[in-house]
């Protein structure tokens, strides 16, 4: 049974357990997780990546290079490049920065990725009829490819931070659930994505400002070696492609047409 509204946004990580119980067979879910994982995924298919593979935990990403020496592993546990000390040995190749994903570093190759949060909501939504992975710089994209297919059943999914909500998911999610209003009935809709349209709204006109007040935005500022990832984050409409999860593994779907 679906649990949830035909237009809806899980705003906390606290939900996903739900995802588990539900049947998504009709549901496309859109995953969330601006600083900086979706971003990130979206920045290296779109610069030649082959393949993304989310992996939740350290010790799956060294399985995957240990089955395929060729692939690189890509993650971040408290921000920075998981190092030695975690793995056992193997320091892994790039971090969670869209800045590291440069078409020379990706072209061709494919990717195992770990971040805290990020890889734990795709992997929650496996059941979905479609799991599609959106950035402020892929949103026009994603957008279209949803009023084009105009789902029956949409589930925002905002990745979080730990085990709570995150500002700056609820603000690209507020943003493709006002895009995509007029599809569903008033009856349809959710408090939740109520909620998240009117936060975008409120901020559509200075995300920085934005994300200056939210948690993650102020610790990224605050790192000299990060900081610029944010106003990478924050671009819009800069990347024409929609990756999506298919059999754990993430590819970019074609590019939608207007």
């Amino acid at each position: 049974m679906n649990k949830f509204s035909p237009l809806e946004v899980l705003l906390s990580p606290r939900e996903l357990d739900r995802l588990g119980t539900a049947d998504l067979s009709q549901t496309v879910c859109v995953v969330f997780d601006i600083l900086r994982a979706t971003t990130t995924i979206t920045t290296a298919l779109h610069h030649g990546a082959a393949a993304m593979i989310p992996v939740a935990e350290i010790h799956e990403a060294v399985a995957l290079r240990h089955a395929d020496p060729e692939i690189l592993l890509a993650g971040e546990r408290h921000g920075f490049r998981i190092g030695k000390d975690l793995t056992g040995g193997i320091e892994f190749d790039l971090g969670n920065s869209p800045r590291e994903f440069t078409r020379e570093r990706v072209k061709g190759r494919t990717i195992g990725i770990t971040t805290t949060n990020g890889t734990r909501a795709l992997r929650a939504c496996a059941g979905a009829q479609k799991v599609l992975i959106a950035s402020f710089p892929n949103l026009g994209a994603v957008v279209t490819w949803l009023r084009k297919n105009k789902p029956t059943h949409l589930l925002l999914v905002c990745s979080g931070t730990g085990e709570e909500a995150a500002a700056e998911d609820a603000l690209a999610a507020g943003a493709v659930a006002d895009a995509v209003w007029d599809l569903y009935g008033i009856d349809q809709i959710s408090d939740s994505a109520e909620i998240a349209r009117q936060f975008y709204t409120s901020h559509a006109d200075n995300l920085l400002e934005a994300l200056g007040q939210c948690r993650n935005g102020r610790r990224l500022l605050r790192i000299t070696e990060l900081k610029e990832d944010v106003e990478i984050c924050l671009a819009r409409n800069t990347i024409p492609l929609v990756p999506e999860l298919s059999d754990g593994t993430i590819k970019p779907m074609p590019i939608p047409e207007d």
